[in-house]
């Protein structure tokens, strides 16, 4: 089950049994691999994406990568995997599908945010 006793108790409080819990968690699990599925999908093979990054050495709101590939998988509610660059990469912690044009990751350690990619600069 994926959620912690704290939430158990809470969703019991509100009339939850363990059939519903356990159905509850069966959506959640579903519907992270459904977003990892959809936002392995939107990276594709690889191809130029733009963020909003923050970047050390740019003066720029907008970045432009070369992503080589992204490797995502999921366990219960966590969405997690690794984004490839062309010369550099990052753990992925979390993400979600914005829209069509936009996804937003929870980058890991050298980022440690959330950072919203799009395949257009105009789509930031």
């Amino acid at each position: 089950m994926h959620f912690d006793p704290r939430e158990q108790a809470a969703l019991r409080e509100v009339g939850l049994d363990t059939d519903d819990l356990r159905a509850a968690s069966e959506h959640v699990r579903e519907a992270v691999e459904e977003d990892a599925e959809r936002l392995a999908a939107f990276f594709g093979d690889g191809e130029t994406f733009y963020s909003d990054m923050e970047m050390a050495h740019s003066a720029s709101d907008v970045q432009e990568h070369s992503v080589d590939h992204v490797d995502l998988y999921t366990h219960g509610a966590s969405l997690r995997g690794y984004l490839k660059f062309d010369s550099w990469g990052v753990p992925i912690e979390g993400g979600r599908v914005l829209s069509e044009e936009t996804v937003e990751l929870t980058l890991g350690p050298t980022v440690d945010g959330r950072v919203k990619f799009a395949r257009s600069a105009d789509d930031l």
